[in-house]
């Protein structure tokens, strides 16, 4: 018996394969410092939790509706309208276990052999996974570190074609921090408004950013009914673990992503949206503690990759990630990533896991403590010595 020829075309996330080798070596009493993992290191706010542990008390422990509790798509629909400056309903609201089910529904419900898909390079790596899994053709963008990592436009109007199906954004972005300028979302906009095509706007950092807000481009005029965002509680709230996000998009798409939500998850778990409910309508406090620290923690783990010879870390907009130029150095992405963990105890990720064009980058999650942060830099550091260190030659 064979696997289906599509699971060929189907990828991974680098991130969980980095964290498996660097449990391996904790286990074997190495002191390594986890920058690897896209996850809130705070717990999740304390209000959030007793409202999950006071549904499982009252019994919300059954099935739901697929769609979700319809006060919790009133709730979100109320949050989205409201920091995204659009009117949506509960009807267009759809609750899922996690946000990528979004992304893989959407493309599912969407998408044909041979349909175009724009997308950013680096970029998350399941988008470039989905696109393949389907037959779609990907067409990656190259993000711009002089642009602050957003789309070169020229190109993509260049890149859009009759067969553009679907054009991904997501702003703040992973890997790079990266908040796409307002200008260039209504520049966007005006590029795709008359086109036959739909904008996946991954917003799931929507909360998490350092100085300009990011803006949604389901606010450009002409753009909602062609927009589906995402978003969801893990990122923002520290939820990791709930397993729960949502996407907003037109009436007529929320009815068919229903559709195989009720073909494979049947419905996201009850007690987790009772939660949900708290934590959007509850007290905001802990996610303005959780940015405030980001960004100290973003200030002085960048000045200190900054003063690292042939390192260039520019400051991310948002999200939790440094992504600093390593050309400087001499080193190769993925031979400088696999020396750290292996020779300095620092889990990071090569820009090439987030696709082709982060070649010359590395990604950094500072979710992790500050003093965590200023000895994985120190030891970056001395790694990157002006003496010859032992293997160099080889890895490059």
């Amino acid at each position: 018996m064979k696997l289906a020829e599509r699971m060929s075309r189907i990828g991974v996330e680098r991130a969980f394969e980095v964290l498996v080798k660097a449990r391996a070596l904790e286990a074997q009493g190495r002191d390594i410092i986890h920058l690897e993992i896209g996850e809130p290191d705070f717990a999740t706010p304390g209000h959030i939790v007793e409202a999950g542990k006071r549904a499982l008390d009252e019994g919300w422990t059954h099935y739901g509706p697929t769609q979700g509790y319809p006060d919790l798509r009133d709730a979100i629909a109320e949050y989205i309208s409201r920091t995204r400056g659009i009117t949506v309903a509960g009807e267009n609201v759809c609750v899922v276990p996690g946000g990528k089910p979004i992304m893989f529904f959407a493309m599912l419900a969407l998408l044909e052999p041979g349909d175009e898909v724009i997308y950013p390079n680096p970029g998350f790596p399941i988008y470039e996974s989905m696109i393949r899994f389907l037959g779609a053709t990907p067409v990656p963008i190259p993000l711009v570190e002089e642009r602050g990592f957003s789309f070169d436009l020229n190109l993509l109007r260049e890149k859009l074609s009759s067969k553009t199906k679907m054009l991904v954004l997501n702003s703040p972005h992973n890997p790079t921090g990266g908040v796409i300028p307002a200008a260039d979302i209504r520049a966007i906009g005006e590029m795709v408004r008359d086109r036959d095509l739909i904008v996946l706007a991954d917003e799931i950092y929507s909360e998490i950013y350092f100085e300009e807000q990011p803006v949604s481009i389901s606010s450009v005029p002409g753009l909602l009914e062609k927009t589906i965002i995402l978003d969801g509680f893990s990122k923002t709230y520290a939820m990791t673990g709930w397993r729960m996000g949502y996407g907003v998009m037109p009436k007529w798409l929320a009815e068919a992503v229903t559709k195989l939500m009720v073909n494979s998850n049947s419905c996201t778990a009850s007690f987790t949206q009772r939660a949900g409910i708290a934590a959007l309508q509850g007290p905001q406090d802990d996610v303005a503690r959780m940015v405030a620290e980001f960004r100290r923690r973003r200030d002085a783990f960048c000045a200190r990759l900054n003063a690292i010879p042939g390192v260039r870390c520019p400051l991310p907009g948002g999200a939790f990630y440094a992504f600093p130029n390593i050309t400087g150095t001499g080193w190769r992405s993925e031979a400088l990533a696999e020396n750290l963990l292996e020779k300095a105890g620092i889990a990071c990720l090569s820009g090439t896991a987030f696709g082709e064009h982060g070649e010359g980058y590395l990604r950094f999650s500072i979710a992790n403590s500050y003093d965590n942060l200023m000895r994985a830099a120190d030891r970056m550091k001395d790694l990157l010595a002006p003496e010859p260190k032992a293997g160099k030659a080889e890895a490059h």
